[in-house]
């Protein structure tokens, strides 16, 4: 079956000017995600991870080049336009959950809905992530994992076509990191969402439909992966 490309970075650079000298954080990126796919960015520290993902959610700005999500070239964009089509396209999950402690956890997964114009039904989002009985507690009586099923249904109630992961797991235990890559990638199959998930941990890569690796703000490997293991398949 031949699937669009979904997220199109073309010759994509950042510079941070520091003093005198210029750091090259990212070095001519190019990159395409096909629709509906789950890529694993890799990469050590410093190796522009953070910077490709901030960049390509809309949250940083390029030096040169573009990137193009759904036809959208999102680089080009004006701030309120920006920030619309990422309300509507992008969901984001991040390493620590950024839960608003105050609200319940359903009240946190209607923030995001609220401000979707095809939101999915957020009982059913809770559901699907198996938090739905949950859905009264305040964060603080959620173990981490919960919390982070919470962050990611907060994220994909929004009915986004792309979601970003910025190292989900950097701040669970082994168990709860296995059933958060399996519900990433129920919802990457039950959704047809894809998926640009961004870790230093190889062993992660290999349930990937595509690896791409960083290092030094440059793509060193950008292949298909052949043998696709589960969640529950991984070890580290």
């Amino acid at each position: 079956m031949n699937r669009n490309i979904l997220l199109k970075i073309s010759d994509l650079i950042k510079i941070y000017c520091s003093g005198e000298s210029d750091f090259y954080a990212l070095r001519k990126i190019n990159l395409d995600i096909l629709e509906g796919e789950f890529c694993v960015v890799l990469g050590p520290s410093g190796s522009g991870k953070s910077t490709l993902m901030n960049i390509v959610s809309g949250i940083d700005t390029a030096t040169s080049g573009s990137v193009t999500i759904m036809g959208t070239t999102i680089t080009g964009l004006k701030d309120n336009a920006l920030t619309e089509f990422r309300r509507e396209n992008i969901g984001i999950v991040f390493q620590f959950y950024n839960l608003i402690p105050s609200l319940t956890i359903k009240e946190n997964v209607e923030v995001a809905s609220h401000i979707a114009k095809n939101p999915l039904g957020i009982d059913e989002v809770l559901g699907g992530v198996g938090i739905l009985d949950q859905k009264n507690k305040f964060p603080s009586k959620l173990s981490g994992g919960q919390q982070q099923r919470v962050a990611i249904a907060r994220a994909i109630v929004k009915n986004a076509k792309l979601l970003i992961c910025d190292e989900p797991t950097g701040a669970l235990d082994f168990e709860n990191s296995i059933e958060v890559l399996k519900l990433l990638r129920d919802i990457n199959k039950r959704y047809n969402t894809t998926v640009l998930l961004v870790t230093h941990n190889s062993e992660i890569a290999k349930m990937a439909d595509r690896i791409v690796m960083l290092k030094n703000g440059e793509i060193t490997k950008n292949e298909q992966n052949l043998q696709i293991l589960s969640a529950d398949q991984l070890e580290w």
